[in-house]
């Protein structure tokens, strides 16, 4: 029976990414149909070096800032040199492996491992990822009355207020109303939640710190734009990338292939950018990031090495 169940557990896993995989090769085959594999080549190949490289710095900077808020949440004694190690490790495995392993996933065993504390670990990640979340949603939301006039007219006009109200509705519930509770996992996760709500001085910090992070993405992003010649207004990638960013992370899609290019083709053809140069922005930051997530493939061979001679 248990041999069964597991059989029919990786069998519905196997069938999940070969389904998100699918999706992603459609979804991007229908953008580059409309855009031109060789006009968005050629894009590329037009990128400067210094703002390529200059994206890939922000990215790694603010992978090491994000560890700065994770460790917020989490007991003194584990060294940041560790835990940053194990946060370039989740993005190695979020970008190249995304259907396989979360990185999400990767750092939680691991920091379990550490501690061998199980709830800990997936509630200070929850924790990490959540207010990661409120900080890009309030830089959108700050930034669309001063850019409503990208929307105004246009047919998910109505899509900004949608989000902010869905997110902030369902924290509510989550939070607010404490369901789920009542299940014996996510239970010792409450219990974690609120020791933590209320000492306003962690949260503020790791607001700021998410500012700082996602600040920094948005502006590696702009940089990438404009090492393609591309001179668009920052206040259009304040109000779309968190808008892209939460889009790519549906679980539809590997690494949000597809998904996001096209997401950088509707908004960003908003403002007039050619469908052909949004979708080379969108695939050089993920050309970025993937870049950046071959350090967390050193961490990960080096961290197995480490747990091989222990």
């Amino acid at each position: 029976m248990l041999l069964r169940r597991s059989l029919a557990l990786k069998s519905n896993k196997i069938l999940f990414v070969v389904l998100k995989l699918s999706i992603s090769s459609a979804i991007l085959y229908y953008v580059l149909s409309r855009t031109g594999i060789s006009q968005v080549a050629g894009t590329l190949r037009n990128i400067r070096p210094v703002s390529f490289l200059l994206a890939v710095f922000l990215y790694i900077f603010a992978q090491f800032i994000s560890t700065f808020r994770w460790r917020l949440f989490l007991p003194e004694g584990l060294r940041l040199k560790k835990l940053f190690s194990l946060y370039m490790i989740g993005s190695f495995f979020n970008t190249f492996l995304p259907g396989v392993i979360g990185g999400d996933a990767v750092k939680a065993y691991y920091l379990y491992k550490e501690t061998g504390k199980a709830d800990m670990s997936f509630a200070s990640i929850f924790m990490d990822r959540y207010l990661g979340f409120v900080v890009l949603i309030l830089i959108c939301t700050i930034a669309f009355p001063f850019g409503y006039q990208y929307f105004h007219g246009s047919r998910i006009e109505w899509l900004l207020p949608f989000t902010v109200l869905s997110f902030f509705t369902a924290s509510f519930l989550i939070f607010g109303l404490r369901l789920g509770q009542r299940v014996r996992f996510l239970s010792e996760f409450y219990n974690y939640f609120h020791i933590y709500r209320n000492r306003k001085h962690l949260i503020s910090k790791g607001l700021m710190l998410s500012a700082v992070v996602q600040l920094s993405g948005i502006t590696a992003v702009s940089i990438l734009a404009d090492g393609l010649g591309q001179h668009i207004p920052f206040l259009a990638f304040l109000i779309f990338i968190p808008l892209i960013v939460l889009f790519a992370m549906l679980p539809i899609s590997i690494s949000g292939l597809g998904v996001r290019e096209g997401a950088f083709v509707l908004f960003f053809g908003l403002i007039g950018v050619k469908p052909e140069i949004a979708t080379a922005i969108s695939l050089a930051w993920f050309i970025t990031i993937s870049t950046a997530g071959i350090w967390g493939l050193i961490e990960y061979i080096r961290y197995k090495k480490e747990m091989v001679d222990i």
